[in-house]
C-alpha cells in the first residue's frame, strides 16, 4: 500500500503543476493561439508542460519526503471523491465532446465551431469540469496522503479560479448576451438548489 500511495503521490506532483499551466498559458493569449493555429498550440504549450514535468521529477526525492500515512478514513473519503469525480466525468460527457474539452472551439473556432452547454451538470454550474477536477484531486491526494499533494491541490484551487476567470472572459466573448444571461442564472461552483430548481 506504501508504495502505491507514494506512486499516486508522484504523479500528482509531477503532472498537475505544469498542467495547471496549459490553460493559463493558453486563455490569456488566446488571440495569439488562434493566429498559430492548434497543431502548433498544442506542440509549443505541450513542450513547455513536458519540460516542467520533467523539472519537477528531477526534484521529486525532497519534495515527496514528508509522507503523513495510510489512514483508513482519508482513504475511504479519497475513494468516495474519485467515485464522485468519475461519475461527474460520464455525465459530462453525455453534454460535451473531447473537441469541447481539448479547447477546439477556442483555439479554432471557424474550424470547430462550439455552442454554449447549458443542459445537464451546466444547468447548475458554470464549470463542472473544474468541479470534478477538484474532486478528483482531493481524492487522490487523500489517498496519496503526502504533504506534497495536498500542496499540489491547495495551489490548484487558486489556478481553477484563474482559469475560470479567463474562460468566462473568452467565452463572453464568442456568445454575448447569451452567455451572460447564462451566468446571471447559474452559478460559478457552486449549485443553485431551491424552489423552481
Amino acid at each position: 500500500m506504501d508504495s502505491v500511495r507514494y506512486y499516486v503521490a508522484l504523479i500528482l506532483l509531477v503532472t498537475l503543476p505544469p498542467l495547471l499551466m496549459f490553460w493559463l498559458l493558453i486563455h490569456p493569449f488566446i488571440r495569439f493561439w488562434r493566429k498559430v493555429g492548434p497543431g502548433w498550440t498544442y506542440g509549443i504549450v505541450g513542450g513547455l508542460i513536458a519540460s516542467g514535468m520533467a523539472g519537477v521529477f528531477l526534484v521529486r526525492k525532497p519534495l515527496l519526503a514528508t509522507e503523513v500515512g495510510t489512514c483508513s478514513p482519508l482513504v475511504i473519503v479519497g475513494i468516495l471523491c474519485l467515485a464522485a469525480a468519475v461519475s461527474m466525468g460520464w455525465w459530462l460527457l453525455r453534454h460535451v465532446t473531447i473537441k469541447v474539452l481539448i479547447g477546439l472551439p477556442e483555439l479554432a473556432p471557424e474550424r470547430h465551431p462550439g455552442r454554449l452547454v447549458t443542459g445537464g451538470l451546466y444547468a447548475r454550474i458554470r464549470h463542472p469540469r473544474y468541479v470534478q477536477f477538484l474532486l478528483g484531486l482531493l481524492g487522490y491526494a487523500l489517498f496519496a496522503d503526502y504533504l506534497a499533494a495536498y500542496i499540489v491541490v491547495a495551489l490548484w484551487i487558486p489556478g481553477i479560479w484563474a482559469i475560470a476567470v479567463l474562460e468566462e472572459r473568452e467565452l463572453r466573448d464568442r456568445f454575448g448576451e447569451q452567455y451572460e444571461e447564462y451566468c446571471r442564472r447559474v452559478r460559478r461552483f457552486v449549485p443553485r438548489f431551491g424552489c423552481g430548481d
